[in-house]
């Protein structure tokens, strides 16, 4: 997570160019007799590249003449090996995206409009049009997701056990840290309820969600006060009295305290569970997942994210082949076998029918399925530069943590970074 972060930091707020280009816009199929050469990029590790390589085998089944070559890079280099691409007009033809990305490549004309491909080469009937709607940028649909995520509530079962405290019920956030501050004090300084999770611009956001505000317009201005986030950043004035403490996570640092099985909770995208239980290590076999504290009754806080989306550069020359392979990648029952729940929950129902879905990840279903009441519309694509902003945030949740600035001090330089990052 904190080199993810760092990625988008270095890079999200810079501005690339680039030319459109490319095939014909309004061709709807693909000859299967043209020979076609593309390149596919995606971050990961050699674990999803070997699944890729499997995708790729099952793909050339169906279309022997696209021959497909694939490179992979860690989050960081990804991105930074595709701005100097974006500079020289040399995109791969059909990318893994990351929707903090999305709208900064897509304003440049970088990504290849998919409209005319919807409901023909791409299948679009077993996506909804929630999840379609994820990859608009002004009106023009860049990206497919692949997966969904969504904010949720990790616990560790185990170590609740250990403590003797029950698993939260749910409630409101002040429930939530009176439950931090059960678990801390039976911890007795080995084991802590949670993190602060004012140090988290996704908590500030569904705060923020059940009063009907997105962070952002659609228009990509504000949509909160430095009075808002004053009043949020201030309730971690009691809770960080019973969290974990700033100076022991950056200890442990690049783990989380969840990770370093410290404390029993964590607030985070329910795509994170997979990662937790391996760090955790092998005597840790189960996690709980809850729904986030309840700001509003009945609000429509939570939304379902990309864990990751599809895109193809606007420079191909093979639109038809690109949009032929994003729609096997997505859409395929047996790129469902290959990836199961690797890329996150399968956003596409026949490529969930496909999946053969783990025990966490039969939990992550069960758990969105159960969060239907509270997902509201997605956000509008995040801002160019918003990756800085997510950054910000944490560094000062960090110092707040520390207490080396106060609220206000916070409060003034994320807003005058946000400045900075606008006028961009």
């Amino acid at each position: 997570m904190a080199i993810a972060a760092a990625a988008l930091t270095a890079s999200a707020a810079l501005a690339l160019t680039g030319c459109a280009g490319g095939g014909d816009a309004d061709a709807e199929t693909y000859d299967p007799d043209e020979e076609v050469t593309l390149n596919l990029a995606f971050w990961g590790n050699d674990v999803r590249a070997a699944l890729y390589d499997e995708a790729i085998a099952a793909f050339n089944e169906e279309y022997p003449n696209i021959t497909v070559n694939s490179s992979f890079l860690g989050f960081p280099e990804f991105w930074e090996k595709r701005q100097t691409e974006a500079a020289g007009g040399g995109l791969p033809d059909v990318m893994q995206f990351d929707y903090s990305y999305l709208r900064q490549y897509s304003e440049n004309g970088l990504l290849l409009d998919l409209e005319p491909y919807l409901g023909s080469i791409i299948d679009t009937e077993p996506l909804s049009d929630n999840i379609l709607q994820i990859g608009v940028v002004d009106g023009e649909t860049t990206g497919i997701p692949t997966s969904t995520n969504a904010w949720g509530l990790f616990t560790n079962p185990k170590l609740l056990d250990q403590v003797g405290v029950a698993e939260f019920e749910g409630g409101s956030w002040e429930d939530y840290s009176d439950w931090i501050g059960e678990v801390t004090a039976a911890g007795a300084g080995a084991i802590w309820g949670g993190t602060d999770y004012t140090g988290r611009i996704q908590n500030f956001e569904i705060q923020q969600r059940a009063t009907g505000k997105d962070l952002f317009t659609d228009d990509g201005e504000p949509n909160f006060t430095e009075e808002d986030l004053a009043a949020f950043w201030e309730q971690g004035d009691e809770v960080r009295v019973v969290t974990i403490p700033q100076q022991r996570l950056e200890e442990i640092y690049p783990v989380s305290g969840f990770d370093a099985a410290l404390t029993a909770s964590e607030l985070t995208w329910d795509n994170f569970g997979a990662g937790y239980l391996g760090n955790l290590g092998e005597e840790y076999t189960e996690l709980g997942l809850i729904a986030p504290p309840v700001t509003e009754e009945g609000a429509k806080d939570l939304y379902l994210k990309p864990s990751m989306l599809h895109s193809i550069a606007a420079s191909t020359d093979h639109p038809e082949a690109a949009a032929t392979l994003v729609n096997f990648l997505v859409n395929s029952p047996e790129a469902g076998a290959i990836f199961g729940t690797n890329r996150g929950l399968p956003a596409s129902e026949t490529m969930l029918e496909g999946a053969e879905l783990d025990p966490l990840g039969q939990q992550i279903r069960d758990y969105e399925a159960s969060i239907a009441d509270r997902l509201g519309d997605a956000p509008p694509v995040p801002i160019v530069g918003y990756g800085t902003l997510e950054e910000k945030f944490r560094q000062l949740g960090q110092e707040l943590g520390f207490g080396t600035i106060t609220v206000d001090e916070a409060v003034e330089q994320f807003f005058n970074e946000m400045d900075v990052v606008l006028d961009q």
